[in-house]
């Protein structure tokens, strides 16, 4: 991924990049400002809060999450990969990540490039690259008809067809598929 990228967005910018599945609109996400504007770019239902990627499974702990034994021989078998997973997440100090839901998702992908740039950016929010509603972008084309000149850098990867990640919940008494997308799973804890 390239410098501008990762310097836009230490400086709080917005970027759409290829992730692990498809093009994502990215921010840090322990910045609160732009976290903020992405919100209101993606014009996002609180009832959805956005998946964080992340470069490794401790990073969850600076989320105020530790996943049971049980979770986390899960985890070790989907991660890295394209398998998103929903945790509870109580802790105030994330609400304006969590929208007053007080649950969080996150995916720790297997794209070398992808983990190499959350190693220097930290943790990244990324959402599907399209407004709420609308067909996620498979070109940076696209990605610019949605939203033109909100975003401060582009980065290409040709047509991305990519399915979204599967996404899992771990919120109820038993774990649970929300979305059947990248990769088809077996739910044994």
């Amino acid at each position: 991924m390239p410098s501008t990228l990762i310097n836009l967005l230490k400086k709080g910018g917005i970027g759409v990049i290829p992730t692990d599945t498809i093009y994502g609109v990215v921010v840090r996400a322990l910045d609160k400002k732009a976290v903020k504007k992405l919100y209101a770019l993606r014009r996002k239902t609180p009832e959805k809060p956005f998946i964080v990627l992340i470069s490794s499974i401790t990073e969850l702990a600076g989320f105020a999450i530790t996943p049971t034994p049980a979770v986390s021989r899960f985890l070790k078998t989907v991660w890295p990969g394209k398998v998103s997973v929903i945790f509870p997440c109580k802790a105030k100090k994330f609400s304006y990540l969590h929208l007053g839901t007080n649950t969080l998702a996150f995916r720790l992908p297997k794209s070398k490039k992808l983990q190499t740039l959350l190693k220097k950016t930290g943790p990244l929010l990324a959402p599907s690259a399209n407004p709420e509603g609308e067909k996620p972008a498979e070109t940076i084309a696209e990605a610019k008809k949605y939203f033109g000149e909100k975003i401060d850098v582009y980065v290409s990867a040709g047509r991305l067809r990519g399915k979204p990640s599967t996404l899992v919940s771990f919120l109820g008494d038993s774990p649970k598929v929300l979305r059947a997308g990248a990769v088809k799973i077996k739910i044994e804890i």
